[in-house]
Order: structure tokens, then C-alpha cells, then sequence
């Protein structure tokens, strides 16, 4: 991290200096304001654009540079042509945006040409890291979105939402790449716990964002105005449309929509400028230093990230950034099967390993017990003075007999094999080892069967 941190501030790539002249596009003014310019003309760049960040522009790159992915698997090119922004006329950016291959309408504007201007210039760091980043994450978007049949340039929406990063909390609370406020993910069928939250999970996370956006574009048949539903809600886009006399395209109920939703279509659509057309504005990607190949495995017992950590000698940073999803490290497996990424050449060991890696450490990873033994009460003379001495003296008398064929029980304390059990499961649950379970049943491997009963005492 250290190399790239010095490879970094030396080609002036920090968040705090521009690491390119500025442009004379810059030097325009741009202000925030309530509402557009009513003067201005749409077809030139003008002063007095509403320039409000969303939550993709706000994170900073310094979040983006904590990145595993980054600091693993990402790099500058030191032989990338750089320099200066230049100046684009209007009637070329205009004229670019209509040669994407879009399905979307992506008209062009004083207020579009605002933000392509951020992200040409005060956010061309973040755009370089972007370039790279989105190698890891274009294949997931793509699938999901083409599965439900969906514009594939929506892929590049999660720039504008947390600038790729997977972890992103915004100030609203909302978290994940898609940005998922709680009750919508929870409405999307993602699962959201003390332990898993699904909106971290760029796979789970991305498909209910793809049906999401589907249901959002079936309501309105307009996805200048899907796009503002999912960053404001319904409610509120129902409301502008209401507001403006019954206006149905997004540019007439502009002004009466919510101040960040203003600028959450001209963010896209300046996103998918920028992410098309970088070269001309002299950024340069990010390389992507090799693939990752990774692959899942069903895990239907507790267990740490750390126990794998530790046994397949994986970097603990790698397997949290392969599992963003699980907030302390712990898969509730006993809850539900959950799954476990892991890179494919690893998903072999960790399978032959079986029960040792569930059984590594597990009272200093899995903490959490299944059974307790309440401490025996000690009854002091005040205490007992309280108390009716016929009750006492009987439960006295029953608790003797109780104890005894307690104390008989726990000893040879026996279980019936549930179906797809094994022993590593039965000595979880019954607080004891797979070698004890073998010894007490004289049990060879792991020969047993459905119904059959074991002592576990």
C-alpha cells in the first residue's frame, strides 16, 4: 500500500491536488442554485448550474484507495498519455452523447454539461480508479441486468451511487453499491440481520437492483423517471409530477423534485459520457493486474472468516472483500445455508479439509453458546426465613430425586442423527469433539446413519 501511496502523490494523484491543469471549461462558473437558470440556454455551457454531488461524487478518493481490490490487483500505468483537460465545445459533447448505443435517453444540457465537467476535472482521479475498478464489477451488472432484460448502460449507475465501493454507507443510512435503503432491500428480498446484510453483496445486492429498476421503468415507461424514483422514491416523483400539472418527462418536473434528485439523471448521464469517452479527456484507466477467479461454497454450519484465514493461509482482508456481507466475519450457517466466496483454486482444500476447519479454534471464533448450566442457587438463613417452609421442605425433598436422575442423564446423554447430519455438526451442538463422539460410540470415520441414536456423554 506504501508503493502505491508514494506511486500515487508522485504523479500528483492525491484527493486534495489536482493532478491535472485545469481546463478553461473550469474556469466557468459554476454555482448551486435552487432551480435552473430560466435564461440559460440549454445548448451552451452557462453560468449558474446547479452542481449537487451525489452520494458516488461525495466519498472521496481516499476511500477508494483503501480498497483490497485496488491495492491487490490495480495499479497506475506509468506509460498512460496524460495532460491537461482540453476544451470540448458544447456541440461535440452533444453530439457524442448521441452516438452512444443507449437505449436511454441521454439528452445533452447546461446542467449535464456541469457534471461531465466534475468528473472531467475535479473528479478525474476517482473516474481513473473507476476505469480499473469496473472490471471487477461490469460482468456481475451486465449478467443481472440482461437477465431481466434491462438497458445495459444502467451498469454504470452504481458509479454515480457509491462510486464502486461495495461498503458505502451514505448519510441517509443507505449502504451498498446500489445504495439499498433498509425497508427496499428488505422489500427486494435481500437479507439484512445483526450479522448478514446483503446490500454489501455485489451478486445479491446487483440482481435485486436489476428488479428494482424494472419495476421502477414498468411504473413510469420512462426511465428518465425510474432513475429519479429509485434515488427519491415514488412518493416523491408521483409528488413533482403532481406539482408540475401533471408533467410526465423528467426535464418539466425538474424544479419540483428533491434538490439531490435534480442532479441524480444529468450525474448518469455525464457518468456514461466520461466512461466512454475518457481518452478524449486525457484519463487514464487504472490497469487491472490480473483476474480473479472466485467461485462459491454452500456453508450450512457456523463459521469465521478467520477459521478459513487461517487454515487456507488467506489474507483476512482478501476473504472480507470476497465477503462484504457478513458485518462481524461469522457466517450463520446453523440460521440458513449461506454462501462463502473464495477464489476457485481454493474451493478444493477447503472442501477436503472438512470438519477441521470448523473445529479451528472454534471456542475463540464461534463464541456465541448453545448451552448453559445456571449456577446452583445457595440459599441464605434470611432468604429461607421468606420462604414457606412446607413448599421448601417438599421441593427440597422433589429437587434431590430431580438432581439425581439429572446428573444420570447428562452422563450418558444420548442424540438422535438427524438426516444430512455428520459428526462435526452433532459435537457443535453438543459441546463436545469429533474424536470424543468416535471413542464413546466406537465409531470408525464417519459411518452413521439417519435415526440411528450416539452418545454424546
Amino acid at each position: 500500500m506504501n508503493k502505491i501511496l508514494t506511486l500515487l502523490l508522485t504523479l500528483g494523484f492525491s484527493a486534495g491536488v489536482p493532478a491535472f491543469a485545469q481546463s478553461e471549461v473550469e474556469d466557468r462558473d459554476v454555482v448551486v442554485v435552487d432551480d435552473q437558470d430560466e435564461d440559460a440556454d440549454d445548448n451552451t455551457p452557462a453560468a449558474n448550474v446547479e452542481i449537487v454531488p451525489t452520494e458516488g461524487m461525495s466519498g472521496g478518493l481516499s476511500t477508494q484507495l483503501n480498497a483490497w481490490y485496488l491495492k491487490e490487483h490495480m495499479r497506475i500505468d506509468p506509460t498512460a498519455k496524460t495532460g491537461p483537460n482540453p476544451y470540448v465545445a458544447p456541440e461535440v459533447v452533444a453530439d457524442r452523447l448521441r452516438r452512444l448505443p443507449n437505449v436511454i435517453e441521454m439528452p445533452y444540457n447546461a446542467i449535464v454539461q456541469g457534471y461531465i465537467d466534475q468528473y472531467t476535472n475535479r473528479l478525474r482521479e476517482s473516474v481513473s480508479f473507476m476505469l480499473g475498478a469496473q472490471n471487477f464489477y461490469n460482468p456481475i451488472f451486465e449478467e443481472a441486468l440482461d437477465a431481466e432484460g434491462l438497458p445495459l448502460e444502467l451498469k454504470y449507475l452504481p458509479i454515480v451511487e457509491s462510486a464502486l465501493n461495495p461498503t458505502a454507507v451514505s448519510r441517509a443510512g443507505a449502504v451498498g453499491l446500489w445504495q439499498f435503503m433498509l425497508p427496499t432491500a428488505k422489500r427486494m428480498d435481500l437479507t439484512i440481520n445483526s450479522l448478514v446484510d446483503e446490500r454489501r453483496d455485489p451478486i445479491r445486492s446487483t440482481q435485486a437492483a436489476a428488479r428494482y429498476l424494472k419495476q421502477l421503468f414498468n411504473t413510469y415507461n420512462d426511465w428518465s423517471l425510474a432513475l429519479a424514483a429509485y434515488n427519491c422514491g415514488p412518493n416523491n416523483v408521483d409528488k413533482a409530477i403532481h406539482r408540475s400539472g401533471g408533467e410526465r418527462d423528467y426535464w418539466k418536473i425538474y424544479p419540483y423534485l428533491p434538490r439531490e434528485t435534480r442532479g441524480y439523471v444529468p450525474a448518469f448521464i455525464a457518468v456514461n459520457y466520461v466512461m466512454n469517452y475518457y481518452c478524449d479527456h486525457n484519463i487514464a484507466p487504472m490497469i487491472t493486474t490480473s483476474s480473479i477467479e472466485s467461485d462459491t461454497v454452500m456453508i450450512s454450519r457456523d463459521l469465521h472468516l478467520q477459521q478459513v484465514a487461517d487454515l487456507t493461509g488467506m489474507d483476512m482482508a482478501a476473504l472480507e472483500a470476497m465477503n462484504p456481507q457478513y458485518r462481524t466475519g461469522l457466517l450463520p450457517g446453523y440460521a440458513q445455508p449461506v454462501a462463502l466466496r473464495l477464489p476457485s483454486a481454493a474451493i478444493g482444500p477447503f472442501l477436503q479439509m472438512g470438519d477441521s476447519v470448523y473445529n479451528h479454534n472454534a471456542s475463540l471464533y464461534l463464541t456465541r453458546r448453545n448451552l448453559v448450566e445456571a449456577a446452583e442457587h445457595s440459599v441464605s438463613p434470611r432468604e429461607s426465613a421468606q420462604v414457606d417452609r412446607p413448599t421448601r421442605s417438599s421441593a427440597r425433598s422433589k429437587s434431590g430425586k430431580t438432581n439425581s436422575r439429572t446428573s444420570r442423564a447428562e452422563r450418558n446423554k444420548s442424540v438422535t442423527i438427524r438426516q444430512g447430519d455428520n459428526l462435526g455438526a452433532i459435537a457443535a451442538r453438543n459441546g463436545t469433539t469429533v474424536a470424543k463422539l468416535r471413542k464413546l460410540n466406537k465409531i470408525k470415520g464417519n459411518n452413521i446413519r439417519a435415526g440411528q441414536k450416539i452418545r454424546v456423554k
